[in-house]
């Protein structure tokens, strides 16, 4: 028994998944019903653009069953334009619209513009204004950031490293600083463009496998969005796991 994945997608509401995914004869307001149907979590990556009002997360909530969770990314006026300074208010306001998902509120996380560079006071600043029962997640883009100061403090805090992959490889270093996981798959270099191969999600589970305990939840997304690779590959790291773990 390895940890306990949560699969999915970085988002739902895409175009080119209509018919590779969605039928037509379901609206895009239900596209969030359908969904749930196949998977139990989702990367809602669309708050990053434009963060929703609380009564959007309050329908999403609606629309999904119970135990499914939502990670939601954090709205880019924090991370991009503020560059983490001055993180009370625009936390405030993130927890604020986003509780309105009620228990659907999984992970929360922080993707850090790749050109910022490492600052532990500055981030830590940041993580203070979550509360603890927030599971946190932090995916730093600047190679800066890879030293011994910023894991310490994010183990200190018990908050996540996101782990990433591009094109088949880790482009972040495999720490381990939470008692949960997070994964974000960008692009594989299997066909069609930007899908992942057995090969490489079996190489993924065994990792995941290594790193984390029994039972640990690991959160798992697919950004590889274009014509429905995301979905595809999703569905078939699920059935790998469940093949496991059987």
């Amino acid at each position: 028994m390895g940890p306990s994945l949560h699969i999915g997608t970085s988002g739902w509401q895409y175009d080119d998944w209509r018919d590779a995914f969605y039928p037509r004869s379901v609206p895009l307001n239900r596209w969030l019903e359908y969904y749930a149907q196949s998977f139990e979590t989702v990367e809602a990556n669309s708050a990053f653009y434009r963060l929703p009002r609380r009564e959007v997360f309050e329908r999403w909530s609606d629309q999904t069953p119970a135990g499914f969770q939502m990670a939601v990314k954090v709205s880019r006026y924090l991370t991009h334009i503020r560059r983490l300074a001055e993180p009370a208010e625009p936390v405030a306001r993130f927890l604020d619209r986003a509780r309105g998902l009620g228990d659907r509120l999984g992970p929360v996380l922080l993707q850090l513009p790749p050109t910022l560079r490492a600052d532990a006071g500055l981030l830590d600043a940041t993580l203070r204004q979550f509360p603890g029962t927030v599971r946190l997640v932090v995916e730093p883009r600047h190679d800066s950031w890879w030293q011994d100061e910023i894991r310490e403090l994010l183990t200190a805090r018990r908050v996540a490293l996101c782990w990433a992959d591009r094109e088949g490889r880790a482009v972040t270093p495999l720490w381990r600083t939470a008692d949960f996981g997070y994964l974000r798959m960008h692009a594989g270099r299997a066909q069609p463009p930007t899908s992942y191969g057995d090969r490489a999600i079996d190489s993924w589970l065994e990792r995941l496998a290594r790193e984390f305990h029994e039972r640990d939840p690991v959160y798992v997304y697919f950004n590889n969005d274009r014509g429905g690779a995301a979905v595809r590959n999703a569905m078939t790291m699920s059935r790998h796991a469940e093949r496991i773990a059987a």
